[in-house]
């Protein structure tokens, strides 16, 4: 994500510069900021966890961020019953990260109406996205009669 923000950037200065478009420049210097501090948030996640061995320490003490990377590790190598022990753990911890991601789990596996419980637990909670899919004409409330 961070590298689109510096090349949506360096691409908005040059058009912006060569226009002479004074709000593409504008544009393109708000997009350089958010794309540097996106890549120092990148570069402190790596620095915290660095090895598998590291974000298998840190979850194992109770960081709930690295718990769901460990979670989504498992899951991409469609380890899914390690990925839903992860969540489930994390969920039982209170995590409302946990909660969404479980429900993605639940979505990718069985379909959107299995997955109900897991966003509404999350929605429950205060998850932006996870409320979106309650608003009359959305994903979980299609006719409007299953609100938060």
């Amino acid at each position: 994500m961070a590298d689109l923000f510096v090349i949506v950037a360096a691409v908005l200065s040059i058009v912006g510069g060569v226009s002479d478009t004074g709000w593409l420049t504008d544009l393109s210097l708000v997009l350089w900021g958010i794309g540097i501090l996106l890549l120092i948030r990148r570069a402190v996640l790596r620095r915290r966890y660095g090895t598998p061995e590291r974000l298998k320490a840190s979850a194992e003490a109770g960081d709930m961020r690295a718990l769901r990377g460990l979670a989504m590790i498992a899951k991409i190598q469609d380890d899914f019953a390690e990925a839903e022990r992860l969540l489930r753990t994390g969920v039982d911890a209170g995590d409302v990260e946990s909660m969404w991601e479980m429900g993605r789990l639940v979505e990718h596996r069985d379909g959107i109406q299995a997955s109900e419980p897991w966003f509404r637990m999350a929605a429950e909670h205060g998850h932006f996205f996870a409320k979106r899919f309650f608003r009359p004409g959305h994903a979980l409330n299609m006719d409007g009669n299953n609100p938060l």
